[in-house]
């Protein structure tokens, strides 16, 4: 049986959903499932990971201050002692910075952001877009260790896989990198990347005073985050990190909703991999309707507020 290491995120002892898709995506392939965590509260979260495919949990201790450096020479040193034939990391912020110095140390090539992973034997492949979504590329690596980050929503997490063998070690330390401050997030505010439903608005809305119907239909859903696109984010309408695109944040909620977005190229890198695409445009001829499952014609200022009480009235039954 190949062996899969799979970093693995947790804050206060919530393991994060990323993650266990992540640890999902090994699992699916029938491997053995390593799973490496740190922080406070990881012992905590370990059973959240076991639970997700996870079959052993190392948690490292003295990894605060959290150095990439440090913790990238400790996983990729694990991959080394455990025979793993993969390394997984999600796709978040973190996982980004881990992920390709890993790689380094490992002299692999890193597959970022993939959309399927399958096994063939000991060797593992990856399904990820290309050319800005355009090209759908199968690839495998010819490096010992095949490297990769999963794309959020993309994965399941296994339900119910059974409890982890729990072990811990000693962190590295005197990492050249370390991060001293983390600025939290609005508090119950859900990232783009890793909502179910995504409510997202372009220059159709014509202002930031008008962005709150786009809050609200989104806060009518329950579990929705509120996107935007470039234009607006370069407007100043909108925070960065709510950007949808190539230049922004790659999304693949179950549902997104465009609201005054045209569908430019570099939208629609960042979206096209949604589930279930509702684009609300005045112009019908507008280049989201091309990829969208659903397409609604019509001024957004009406339809909004007509879509969350509807909305609404459905998550009342």
């Amino acid at each position: 049986m190949a062996t899969i290491v799979v970093f693995a995120e947790q804050s206060k002892g919530q393991a994060r959903r990323a993650s266990l898709e992540c640890i999902g995506a090994a699992f699916a392939t029938n491997a053995k499932v390593v799973a490496v965590t740190f922080g406070a509260g990881a012992d905590a979260a370990a059973t959240a990971l076991g639970a997700a495919g996870a079959k052993e949990v190392i948690c490292l201790t003295g990894a605060e201050p959290f150095s990439p450096d440090s913790v990238a020479a400790d996983l990729a040193k694990i991959v080394g002692e455990t025979g793993a034939k993969a390394f997984l990391a999600a796709a978040t912020v973190t996982g980004k910075d881990i992920a390709p110095r890993v790689a380094a140390h490992l002299d692999s090539t890193l597959f970022s952001d993939v959309t399927g992973f399958s096994a063939s034997g000991e060797s593992f492949q990856v399904v990820r877009p290309w050319l800005a979504g355009k090209a759908i590329a199968t690839l495998t690596s010819q490096a010992p260790v095949l490297c990769a980050t999963t794309r959020p929503n993309v994965f399941a997490p296994a339900e119910a896989a059974g409890a982890p063998t729990v072990t811990t070690r000693a962190a590295s330390t005197g990492g050249k990198a370390t991060v001293t401050a983390v600025e939290a997030k609005v508090a119950g505010k859900l990232d783009v990347k890793e909502a179910g439903v995504v409510v997202s608005g372009g220059r159709g809305m014509k202002g930031p005073e008008h962005f709150g119907l786009i809050e609200n239909l989104a806060a009518a859903f329950g579990n929705a985050a509120t996107g935007a696109s470039r234009a607006v984010v370069d407007a100043g309408w909108r925070p960065h990190a709510e950007q949808v695109g190539q230049t922004g944040k790659t999304v693949a909620p179950v549902l997104y909703i465009a609201v005054g977005i045209s569908g430019a190229i570099q939208h629609l890198a960042g979206m096209r991999t949604s589930k279930v695409i509702v684009a609300i445009n005045k112009d019908k001829d507008a280049p989201i309707f091309k990829v969208a499952d659903f397409g609604v014609v019509g001024d957004a200022f009406e339809i909004l507020p007509v879509l969350t009480e509807a909305v609404k009235a459905a998550r009342a039954r």
